[in-house]
């Protein structure tokens, strides 16, 4: 069962190595090149795991202690992670103890292959989950701590590396957008992004998306699923 489960997961999670890789190298690095020996990013990405969260943290560890800032910019930046959970409330019920993992591993890249992948009807969905997670989590583990020993050793330009998560996304668009007959939420997501963005501005909008997003979903739920065939 498990090895099935494994088997299923892996190929799902090879874009999220490459892109994981690379920004985790870039991360383990530039925490190096800041000061931090590889400790410092093994650590936090074995028990943060949010890779924006963590470049950010470098900052936070060389500005003066300041515990509320810090807070509220964690709040804001991982906010987004609220809404993942939401979606997710019935897919973790009857996991067991792999829900609290599922939980804590539940980065963009998992929920997008959690939520959207074609599981196949002899592979157990809690253990392709948890394999999912893990092993994105691993990727990212393993690039940082591989960043923060390499970091001493050579001289490495982060610019635009950046755009391999941005880019990995539009994949995972648009092979969801493949699988809808009638593309609802796309363009429920497309509309309301560029209607916050254009609303609240760049540094703004994720929230007001999210929760826009979150709103139509709730709303046209019966009547999407009746259009798509999933119910």
């Amino acid at each position: 069962m498990k090895s099935k489960a494994l088997k299923a997961a892996f190929p799902y999670t090879i874009p999220i190595f490459a892109g994981f890789w690379f920004l985790g190298l870039a991360y383990g690095i530039y925490m190096n090149v800041s000061g931090f020996n590889f400790l410092y990013p093994m650590l936090m990405s074995l028990t943060i795991f949010g890779g924006s969260l963590e470049f950010v943290a470098v900052t936070m560890l060389l500005a003066p202690f300041a515990p509320i800032q810090s807070l509220i910019m964690t709040l804001i930046i991982q906010a987004r992670h609220l809404f993942y959970g939401i979606s997710m409330l019935d897919k973790f019920k009857g996991m067991g103890w792999k829900k609290f993992y599922l939980i804590f591993g539940m980065c963009d890249e998992t929920f997008s292959i959690n939520y959207t992948a074609d599981i196949p009807e002899e592979v157990d969905r809690g253990w392709f989950m948890f394999f999912v997670t893990l092993l994105n989590h691993f990727y990212w583990f393993s690039g940082a701590t591989i960043g923060g020993l390499l970091g001493s050793l050579i001289s490495f330009d982060t610019t635009g590396l950046d755009f391999v998560m941005t880019a990995m996304f539009v994949v995972i668009f648009m092979e969801q957008w493949m699988k809808e007959k009638k593309h609802y939420t796309a363009f429920i997501g497309l509309i309301s992004t560029i209607l916050c963005r254009i609303i609240f501005g760049v540094d703004n909008f994720m929230i007001p998306t999210m929760l826009c997003i979150l709103v139509c979903l709730t709303a046209f739920k019966e009547s999407i699923e009746r259009n798509e065939g999933l119910s």
